[in-house]
């Protein structure tokens, strides 16, 4: 929002207070300033000039020598090719060692051999545009009005001896965003008088009632309509402190009419619009929701579709306008406009921006009531509009006014509870002291109850009063104290831990970090095989997506991670290993559909993948490492031949007992070719850490170094080669009982000295007691334990 510190000064006393100042108290108090700009800031040494003389060029046949009165002693001579530098007039004169906007600097030197001092200014020249200088050449030299002063700075004359303050205006105050707003704070801030003028409308008889009637059908989405009869328009540029204002204040000037409700909408934060009286069919106004498919051409000449969800302005007939978004271009103010209605009025913020961003219209008007303003104002603004017609001759006001009003007359009361605001600031003000900064921000005190002022709409509750008291009182006033004895000092929960850790490990195994969107495009469902009838294919879909590339949420991670690592396949990476610990989106399922009505499960994913580092053996060490570190129980593995993404005879599920954990192995061939990585073999892995953390063994038991010795012993056995070789370890465990410290598998062979079918299975057993050594017979009888067991259950054969 900005300011212009002239404007300002209408409403509060600024003397003895200094830009550095105001910017900083007023950041202080809550009311964050961005700048303070000078609009002047980019000229230097310009002035205003009479020209005295003007005789042809000797040399040329289309510039002219002028002497030109700059205030001086002595006129100084300029030369210009400009066709209206007639003698009498006045106007801007860059003299020598000057600047003007854009960087331009002049300095005076020779035209054709003639000395020239400087150079007379267009408004072009000057940064200017014909709205702001409607008296503008734009063929020529600027021609200021009679009776400009010789010699003076031209940002005098032209409205850019100002300084305007940029404010950053949050969500919640939206009577900040006004000039009337900004001046209670600066009030408040500065403890000063706020002066604040009731508008007067003088009226030119007749009655409005006559000639205007309005209806309001959406009372929920239009609290308050209040309108104005303005009857013989004289449309012509406003006058230049209202076209300086506007251009201060960041707003385009266009016409008498059209800028006072700009001027309006600035000054109170109330939007306005005008209709023209003569496009109102049945001289009504009906405040209505569309219907689907209703067509309205706006004012940007843009053609739209409304619907029923939205709320617009109709005459008998038709919308002529957007409720709270931009008027109709059939009832559009023109030079042949004669009377004209001055709609003020209040619309439900969350409708309005709705609107506009189904239209893709955001406005200045929008951007306010989205916000939530006070439906009180309404009467004063369209009174003030009123009143600066009469005041600029623009037309003549008809009496009366029409105002349809659902509001209540009721202030907001919270109670007065000043313990719990010097409780909740950590400091010791008096009651009269809160009161007094309360009162200061137009707040009523009455016995224990606080009134709070319509147009503060964001004071709900005590914590927000004690907001506007630390903020008076000065936040640099607070003290600093150090937490209570009773204050818990915040920490990761378990689980949180547990996902910290698994980064670290998987960090320590050589992987990087991987970070993804969770939507993606339902194309990469077939991008990773998933059969048509898949259920993994029944997205959570994004009702307004950036594209269909993100158009629904991920219910797997492995389309993310193979996205990572063809990347970096594709810039010619040798190497890469990538972990992410993702979120995907199981939707409800309702008849076979996704049920909307219900919210997803959010499991987390960790997703690891690589190529060009690791075999599926190192890969599954990987995996196993992460789950034996973080104490995962029972860990086990078996084959799988029948998942879609992974290559079928190099693929595991993962399991801790019987509970699933997820799934390894290489990426299936066509998939991997459907991501561009040719024949390069690609390895992934989808792990659930909610069930991992389900299998978790908060038990740590302590195993002290072994006294005795340990009996080593190894067997190998022919079976067919089908059978897991996990299997057979598990039946030698259980087979050998207690005695059996280890086993681990140390060959697997398939050969000329095996029968088809067969491989050769060799395992090192490693035997121990805790209390005395083992002796022979006993671990003879633990390795005939083994083999009968491998025997009996896998029919395999010792091998001699």
């Amino acid at each position: 929002m900005k300011l212009p510190m002239s404007w300002l000064s209408e409403f509060v006393d600024m003397s003895g207070i200094t830009n550095k100042e105001y910017a900083d108290k007023m950041t202080m108090s809550g009311s964050k300033v961005e700048e303070i700009d000078y609009l002047g800031e980019e000229f230097k040494n310009v002035v205003t000039g009479k020209i005295l003389s003007n005789e042809p060029h000797p040399d040329s046949d289309h510039l002219v020598i002028c002497m030109v009165d700059v205030g001086k002693e002595e006129p100084i001579q300029i030369v210009t090719g400009a066709p209206n530098a007639h003698v009498g007039s006045i106007v801007p004169v860059a003299l020598h060692k000057s600047q003007l906007p854009g960087g331009v600097k002049i300095t005076k030197g020779k035209l054709r051999g003639v000395p020239s001092n400087g150079m007379m200014c267009s408004h072009e020249e000057l940064g200017l545009t014909l709205n702001e200088i409607p008296y503008g050449d734009p063929n020529g030299l600027l021609l200021m009005p009679e009776g400009t002063p010789v010699g003076v700075d031209i940002r005098t004359v032209i409205g850019l001896d100002e300084y305007v303050t940029d404010f950053e205006i949050t969500s919640n105050r939206p009577d900040c965003l006004s000039i009337i707003g900004l001046a209670r704070e600066t009030a408040a801030t500065f403890n000063r008088p706020l002066k604040l003028h009731a508008p007067v409308v003088k009226g030119c008889g007749g009655d409005i009632n006559n000639s205007l009637s309005v209806e309001v059908d959406a009372p929920d989405l239009c609290p308050r309509y209040t309108a104005r009869l303005v009857k013989n328009i004289k449309i012509e540029p406003s006058p230049a402190w209202m076209r300086e204002r506007l251009h201060a204040a960041g707003v385009r000037p266009i016409n008498n009419i059209v800028d006072i409700t700009n001027y309006v909408m600035l000054e109170y934060g109330q939007p306005m619009h005008a209709f023209d009286y003569a496009c109102l069919k049945d001289s009504k106004i009906i405040v209505r929701r569309p219907k689907d498919g209703e067509f309205i051409q706006t004012l940007d000449g843009q053609n739209h579709y409304l619907d029923n969800d939205m709320v617009c302005i109709a005459d008998g007939t038709t919308a002529t306008a957007v409720a709270g978004v931009m008027g109709g271009y059939e009832s559009e103010i023109t030079e042949n406009t004669n009377t004209v209605v001055f709609e003020s009025a209040n619309f439900h913020g969350a409708t309005v921006r709705i609107t506009a961003k189904k239209l893709g219209m955001r406005t200045e008007a929008s951007g306010r009531f989205e916000k939530g303003l006070d439906p009180r104002m309404t009467v004063d603004a369209v009174n003030r509009a009123c009143e600066l017609v009469e005041m600029l001759g623009a037309g003549e006001v008809v009496d009366g006014i029409i105002d349809v009003d659902a509001t209540s007359d009721a202030h907001k009361r919270l109670p007065l509870e000043c313990d719990k605001m010097n409780a909740l600031l950590g400091i010791d003000l008096s009651r009269e002291e809160i009161v007094g900064y309360l009162e200061r921000l137009g707040f009523a005190v009455e016995g224990d109850e606080v009134v709070v002022p319509f147009y503060r709409t964001d004071i709900s509750r005590m914590c927000d009063l004690a907001e506007e008291v630390a903020r008076m009182y000065g936040y640099d006033n607070i003290p600093t104290t150090l937490f209570g004895g009773e204050s818990v000092l915040g920490a990761l929960t378990p689980k949180q831990n547990f996902e910290k850790n698994i980064g670290i490990l998987a960090r320590a195994c050589g992987f990087d970090e991987a970070l993804n969107f969770s939507f993606g495009s339902p194309k990469m469902y077939d991008s990773i095989g998933l059969p048509e009838d898949s259920e993994k294919r029944k997205s959570v879909k994004i009702l307004n997506p950036l594209g269909e590339e993100f158009s629904v949420m991920r219910t797997t991670s492995l389309p993310s991670m193979l996205d990572c690592l063809m990347h970096n396949f594709n810039y010619r990476n040798a190497t890469a290993s990538l972990y992410e610990i993702a979120t995907i989106y199981l939707p409800a399922l309702k008849d076979g559909e996704v049920d909307a009505e219900t919210l997803p499960q959010e499991p987390h994913i960790l997703t690891l993948g690589s190529y060009g580092r690791l075999s599926f053996f190192q890969f599954k060490g990987v995996i196993e490492r992460i789950l034996n570190d973080t104490g995962v129980q029972d860990v086990s593995f078996e084959p799988v031949t029948d998942h879609p993404s992974y290559h079928p005879g190099r693929c595991a599920r993962v399991l801790s007992g019987d509970t699933e954990i997820g799934v390894f192995g290489t990426v299936h061939p066509v998939v991997a070719k459907n991501y561009g990585a040719g024949n390069s073999e690609v390895l992934a892995a989808e792990l659930n850490l909610d069930v991992m953390f389900g299998c978790l063994s908060t038990e740590k038991i302590y195993q002290p170094l072994p006294k005795y010795p340990a009996s080593t012993r190894d067997i190998a056995v022919l079976c067919d080669e089908s059978i897991p070789v996990a299997h057979m370890e598990k039946a030698i465990s259980k087979a050998v009982g207690g005695i059996l410290e280890a086993v681990s598998l140390f060959d697997v062979y398939k050969g000329d000295q095996v029968p088809e079918g067969k491989k050769s299975v060799a395992y090192s057993l490693r035997l121990r007691r805790s209390d005395r050594t083992l002796t022979d017979e006993e671990c003879d009888g633990a390795m005939k334990k083994a083999i009968a067991a491998l025997e009996k259950q896998f029919d395999a054969k010792l091998r001699k």
